[in-house]
């Protein structure tokens, strides 16, 4: 046990302070202040000395230095059963600080809250930092304190050993402090690399906050949990049980889709975490009718995300068929009070849920690979037409429609498209042929097209003829793929011997 004879305290969150005051006054704590932490000390009427004060030293440099001084840190530092270090402080005239409660200038809502770089730099704290570092290394002899939530703890501790805390507790508090420095250093590491356009740095540090752990992973053996570089996610839980690595990644591979598409229209479903069916149809009830129809089997048991507000006509379609999960933009009265009658059904709020431009991790054991996020909006001009035969508007839309959907989908993929709805995906194969044969088998299966408007698109080139040949044997009149093959002038040979609409375009969109 390390009894508290004086604190230091230096807060930007001055909130809860006085049921902590009165306990440090009630065991004898010498307190040490500054600015503006002092004044409300003072304001709550405890006695407090302000660390000017304390050290004969002034704050200088408009507040830039004032607890960076040897009194402060010695006192902090030194160890109380190294001889050495108590003859340093007798000498010097410097006392024991035995507990430090600092928490740092608000540098993350500073970010939120401006872009002045100016005013963004003088929201970076020095003095915090080094003084917790300080107690937090020194935690044999100190207790450190980095949050006013961690104030119950230490009043429960003080309470419990009569005025001391324990080894156990000050290691804790120790960890945490750490974990506090590093992650303000690394949102100040990783400010200045997104102003200087740095994704890449030779060192790159990786931040977030705990929102929640989770039952498990992937699988029951896995242990899981969610982190955000913000204090929440941006996505509301309504209703249901709670979620589960799975669902998160569906949700979040269902919502990358849906903010593609135009806005307030279209409906997704998906099924680990690819999609099986997507309608931008704007009557809300027949665009999920549409997505639903593209593979129904798939969608039992998947993810449904609406790209609008769901009403109750469309509620009452939703509650026809086993879901785990429904996102919407916001859901009315009525459609929420049908949904609610299946206790585990989730219901998603992503009314606030933006895509960003942040970079995409994926690791691998001590391994992380980095890449920006495939977000290019497509327009006409990223296509060039190679085939004598030109594409009808509607054929266009929905040839652009499903090379958008096609994105989305794991490589090697292929979309089969009819009146802006997804009529048969194949997702996922090693053979470009299969993904093909897939496509058009859940295409013969669920939806039996017949439609002269039929269109496809693929992720990649087609190496050969052959994948081109089958989409053309099963009805389809127009292709869209990036160009790039060593065959290029063979595929558009074939499309313009069989009246085929053929369309490259000048990127590819592999997801693996």
């Amino acid at each position: 046990m390390k009894k508290i004879k004086r604190a230091l305290i230096s807060v930007s969150d001055k909130k809860n302070l006085k049921p902590l005051l009165n306990v440090l006054k009630k065991n004898k704590v010498e307190i040490i202040s500054s600015g503006g932490t002092f004044k409300i000390i003072k304001k709550l009427k405890f006695k407090c000395t302000e660390i000017s004060e304390y050290t004969k030293s002034p704050e200088i440099l408009g507040g830039r230095v004032k607890t960076l001084h040897p009194k402060i840190h010695a006192g902090i530092l030194n160890k109380r059963n190294n001889k050495s270090h108590y003859q340093d402080l007798i000498k010097n005239n410097f006392e024991n600080i035995d507990l430090v409660i600092v928490n740092f200038y608000p540098f993350e809502n500073t970010l939120k809250n401006t872009s002045i770089h100016k005013k963004i730099i003088e929201n970076i704290d020095i003095g915090g930092p080094t003084m917790v570092r300080a107690a937090a290394k020194n935690y044999n002899d100190v207790t450190v304190i980095t949050s006013c939530d961690q104030y119950k703890k230490l009043i429960d501790e003080m309470v419990k050993f009569r005025g001391a805390t324990s080894q156990n507790f000050r290691q804790e508090m120790s960890q945490i402090a750490f974990t506090e420095t590093a992650y303000y250093d690394a949102l100040i590491s990783n400010y200045f690399n997104k102003i200087n356009n740095n994704n890449f740095p030779s060192k790159k540090i990786i931040c977030g906050n705990l929102i929640e752990k989770l039952r498990y992973g992937e699988n029951p053996h896995q242990e899981s949990a969610i982190y955000s570089q913000d204090n929440f996610l941006q996505i509301k839980h309504l209703h249901g049980k709670q979620l589960g690595y799975n669902n998160y990644n569906d949700i979040f591979a269902a919502l990358e889709i849906s903010r593609s598409l135009p806005k307030n229209v279209g409906v997704v479903i998906i099924k680990h975490s690819n999609p099986c069916g997507v309608s931008i149809l704007k009557n809300s009830v027949d665009c999920f009718k549409s997505a639903l129809a593209c593979d129904p089997v798939s969608a039992f048991g998947g993810i449904v995300s609406c790209n609008f507000k769901i009403n109750k006509k469309l509620a009452i379609e939703l509650n026809n068929i086993f879901l785990e999960v429904i996102i919407g933009n916001g859901f009315d009265s009525d459609a929420l009070k049908i949904l609610k009658k299946k206790k585990n059904l989730r219901l998603i709020d992503s009314t606030n849920f933006l895509v960003s431009n942040a970079l995409k991790f994926t690791s691998s054991n001590e391994n992380i690979l980095i890449q920006s996020e495939d977000k290019k909006k497509f327009t006409k001009k990223n296509f060039r037409i190679v085939s004598k035969k030109k594409p009808s508007k509607l054929q266009f839309d929905d040839l652009i429609f499903a090379f958008n959907v096609c994105r989305y989908v794991k490589s090697n993929a292929i979309v089969l498209v009819a009146n802006k709805t997804t009529v048969g995906i194949g997702s996922g194969q090693p053979s470009r042929l299969d993904s093909c044969q897939i496509a058009i088998d859940k295409m013969n299966k669920f939806t039996k097209q017949t439609s002269t408007d039929l269109v496809s698109a693929s992720d990649a080139f087609f190496p050969f003829v052959d994948g081109l040949e089958k989409l053309v044997q099963s009805g389809v009149r127009a292709v869209i793929q990036p160009a790039g093959s060593i065959r290029d002038k063979e595929i558009i040979k074939f499309a313009n011997e069989t009246d085929t609409v053929l369309i490259f375009s000048k990127t590819r969109h592999f997801r693996h």
